[in-house]
């Protein structure tokens, strides 16, 4: 076992912005015009003065328009008539809220990202509670919004049952397909924003392994669904991986592969239970664990912190830059650019290029990726640094598949 605490890549490529900023509106006018002097132009002249006049009257309308469209300018907070955008982007939170830190946060973002570059108008609705979910999108329909995404696979049947009654309006999840309870149902206007995040948590075990000082690493889940399990099927493959090449025999606390079974809270929100679940892997010996369970992830970091000898792998966001009462202890996470599929959907949809086919993340479109080491950055071994930039080469050129049944296809 290495004694030395994780680093970074030596190469490690920035996130892949997936949405490119192609602008909505464009509000630059370049108007030259050279008067002669001479007597004898004077009617030339009063010709080319009409001209202007009629020009500059037209760039007022379009400038009144574009600040309309704009709607955060005087004219629309006195009320005054303004033109709409025809496009309205929506987005309903899982219970964990806007501000969780987590992909709650990320789809957020991304939204917001959206209405920063291509100039949608946007709406959210926040739950508190699962019986929060109908209510929330029959708000956003109401409220007139083109595409509404449902945050997490707790809204799926919300969603869904809207999407059905709603053929004129489009929809997407994610981290869910549409499903009739027991199959995937495919929805003309209904789209999946997908992440297979089994490739960036094989790095993220792989670390992991060659980290541990006590040869025991952990992980646990908010739930047993795919959208969690596929993070610890990667780490356990990312782990075994480790072994094989390096003939050591790190343990992996909290999930077995091969039959599917391991640790889960069954909740996102109560940090009680991830506080719990890690001080349990703690006292079993796991001094590296990656929670896989939302903000009850926040409970297994603050037993780390307070071990003082265990660190946290994050999942979905860079805990390092979310949580930074944490930072000490986040070795690295496994982030999925929620962020980047929603704005990636929102410009298909205005573009008119929606589509029921799958969004998924994958290490070569940039949709999943390991975050940077920060604090550990200069700790990590020059072998390690290498095994991990060829290995992460690899899965993008689909040299090294990693296989979980729970990723999505």
């Amino acid at each position: 076992m290495s004694d030395t605490r994780a680093g970074y890549l030596d190469t490690v490529e920035s996130p892949v912005r997936i949405v490119d900023k192609f602008p909505v509106f464009s509000r630059r006018h370049v108007f030259h015009a050279t008067i002669e002097s001479s007597e004898s132009s004077r009617q030339q002249r009063e010709i080319v003065m009409k001209h202007i006049t009629t020009f500059a009257a037209a760039v007022g309308a379009v400038t009144l328009a574009l600040t309309g469209c704009a709607g955060g300018g005087k004219a629309a907070q006195s009320g005054e008539t303004k033109a709409e955008l025809p496009f309205k982007a929506c987005a309903v939170s899982d219970t964990g809220g806007w501000q969780d830190k987590s992909f709650n946060e990320s789809a957020y973002d991304g939204l917001m990202e959206a209405k920063s570059y291509l100039g949608v108008t946007v709406d959210t609705a926040e739950s508190d509670t699962e019986d929060d979910f109908v209510g929330n999108v029959d708000k956003l329909v109401a409220s007139d919004c083109t595409l509404i995404i449902g945050v997490g696979f707790h809204l799926e049947p919300a969603v869904h049952q809207s999407a059905l009654q709603h053929p004129d309006r489009n929809f997407a999840m994610i981290d869910t397909t549409f499903t009739d309870g027991t199959d995937e149902t495919v929805l003309k206007n209904g789209r999946p924003l997908l992440f297979n995040a089994s490739e960036a948590a094989f790095l993220a075990g792989y670390t992991s392994a060659a980290m541990s000082k006590t040869g025991k690493v952990a992980t646990f889940g908010g739930a047993q669904i795919p959208a969690v399990a596929v993070f610890m099927d990667g780490f356990a493959d990312g782990v075994k991986a480790y072994n094989e090449a390096k003939g050591t025999s790190v343990q992996v606390l909290g999930w077995d592969k091969e039959t599917q079974t391991g640790a889960f809270t069954d909740s996102f929100d109560d940090q009680s239970l991830g506080l719990q679940q890690a001080q349990q892997f703690i006292a079993q010996g796991a001094d590296i664990i990656m929670p896989v369970a939302g903000p009850v992830g926040m409970g297994a970091a603050a037993a780390a912190k307070a071990d003082g000898k265990t660190l946290i792998v994050g999942v979905d966001s860079d805990w390092y830059e979310t949580n930074p009462q944490y930072s000490s202890i986040i070795l690295t996470s496994v982030m999925k650019e929620i962020g980047a599929a929603v704005e990636q959907a929102i410009q298909d949809s205005v573009k008119g290029k929606f589509t029921s086919e799958h969004y998924i993340g994958t290490l070569a479109n940039g949709g999943v990726s390991l975050a940077p080491f920060h604090d550990y950055e200069t700790q990590v071994p020059k072998e390690l640094r290498q095994d991990l930039n060829k290995l992460t080469e690899d899965i993008k050129k689909g040299r090294l598949v990693i296989e979980s049944p729970n990723a999505p296809k």
